[in-house]
């Protein structure tokens, strides 16, 4: 029987998957502050100061380094989500709400709460709002990648490390035409909000380990009503699947500093938190990445600590701050505060504190754009009302412990957000009987 260290760490996988006053708020820096497609090298990276988070840059060690080559791409790009997903939020616009424990309320599909239509400063439910907007950011159908997964000690990548593949389906709250009947559903009566899971190619030990998780409707409710993510595990040495606990989603795993729900920043259950919008302002980060790296290239650079994209092409960007504390008193953290992008909502960094208020954990993020087909031609196919799928997708994930030095990097540059072709290819991937299906 494989170590129990090894089963529970591809729930990581399921796809799938304070401000500087130096900087300005909203408005555009009143001079350019960088040329598109000029390099900054490791010797001017006090240029970048101003448009990095504080807590980042005080960290910076981790990041940069001699020998570095940032290219700065455009300022505010154009990262518009599929019309299809615009024209959903239009359609559904002021039918969501915020319910009781800061719960979802009435959303069918598209933005739940329309950007320009929120005030960070004015508005109380501003924060819990913006979180819901990630929830149900664009993100096409659902999910297909290869993933590799390393642990990094103080600049060492340790022998430790998982390799697979792992895919995801959206169930509920799907913006094509073909689910308006439904509601957005994609079978009728749905309870689930989508299905996830890996599987583990390596180490030999892990090798064949498969997950399936489902993800409920309900979660977007109140605590008392919601019900916990299930999970069914498939273990090769034993031949059989065992059904696992989920619900702990905030303990580290397996010699990781992940949580299960610190995925893309936040991959947790919103109503078991708080949530507060603290500022908006102009920030810089990787964007849309010019580099190959897992699947594409294996031994890509990043970096002597191995957790940098300082190689690669950053965007100056406009950002919200959302600040997360648990309700939970046994959560780990004592708060999060992430950094989203504003156009697309996806995360740009995080930054966690442990209960002692010390900063404990910085998470950051790689992208790729679905229309950019500079790397490796198309590689995100469109489908019947999305001919093309304008998804900005993270496709890496790097965490780092301030604390220790230690840290985990998750790579997956071929994630696509194409569905499966068929609604009965979806019932046999959510079949548990799969997992076990001709072994």
């Amino acid at each position: 029987m494989p170590s129990p260290k090894l089963v529970p760490l591809p729930l990581f996988l399921l796809l799938l998957l304070a401000p500087d006053a130096a900087a300005q708020e909203d408005a555009a820096p009143a001079a350019p502050p960088f040329q598109e497609g000029e390099i900054i090298a490791f010797d001017a990276i006090d240029r970048l100061k101003p448009y990095l988070p504080q807590q980042f840059w005080s960290n910076r060690d981790f990041f940069f380094y001699d020998g570095m080559q940032l290219e700065i791409g455009p300022t505010q790009a154009d990262y518009t989500p599929a019309p299809v997903y615009q024209d959903a939020t239009g359609k559904y616009r002021g039918q969501s709400r915020i319910g009781p424990d800061q719960s979802l309320e009435n959303y069918t599909a598209g933005q739940p709460f329309p950007m320009e239509e929120i005030d960070c400063k004015g508005d109380p439910d501003a924060g819990v709002k913006i979180i819901w907007n990630h929830e149900y950011q664009w993100s096409g159908g659902g999910g297909q990648t290869k993933f590799y997964y390393s642990y990094w000690d103080r600049g060492e990548q340790l022998p430790l490390y998982y390799e697979g593949t792992a895919r995801g389906v959206k169930l509920s709250h799907r913006a094509e035409p073909e689910y308006e009947k439904t509601q957005g559903d994609v079978f009728r009566k749905e309870k689930r909000k989508s299905a996830s899971g890996p599987s583990v190619e390596a180490p030999f030990d892990a090798r064949g380990i498969q997950l399936l998780t489902y993800r409920y409707k309900s979660s977007d409710g109140p605590r008392s009503r919601a019900k916990n993510d299930d999970t069914w595990v498939y273990i090769p040495t034993l031949r059989r699947v065992r059904r696992i606990s989920s619900a702990q989603r905030t303990d580290a795993v397996s010699g990781t500093d992940f949580t299960f729900d610190d995925l893309r920043s936040f991959n947790g259950i919103v109503p078991q938190y708080e949530w507060s919008c603290l500022e908006e302002r102009w920030l810089i980060g990787p964007m849309n990445t010019r580099q190959k790296a897992y699947p594409y290239d294996k031994d890509h650079n990043f970096g002597p600590y191995g957790l940098s994209y300082a190689d690669d092409r950053w965007e100056l960007r406009k950002a919200v701050l959302v600040r997360m504390v648990p309700k939970n008193e046994d959560h780990p953290y004592h708060h999060k505060d992430i950094w989203f992008d504003k156009q697309t909502l996806t995360a740009m960094y995080s930054f966690a504190y442990d209960r002692k208020e010390e900063l404990w954990k910085i998470i950051w993020h790689n992208k790729r754009w679905s229309q950019d087909h500079s790397l490796t031609g198309e590689w995100y196919a469109g489908w019947e009302g999305v001919p093309e799928p304008r998804d900005l997708l993270i496709v890496s994930d790097t965490i780092v412990n301030t604390q220790t030095g230690t840290g985990n990097r998750i790579e997956f540059w071929d994630l696509n957000g194409t569905p499966l072709a068929s609604k009965g290819k979806i019932r046999r991937f959510i079949d548990v009987g799969r997992l076990t299906r001709g072994r």
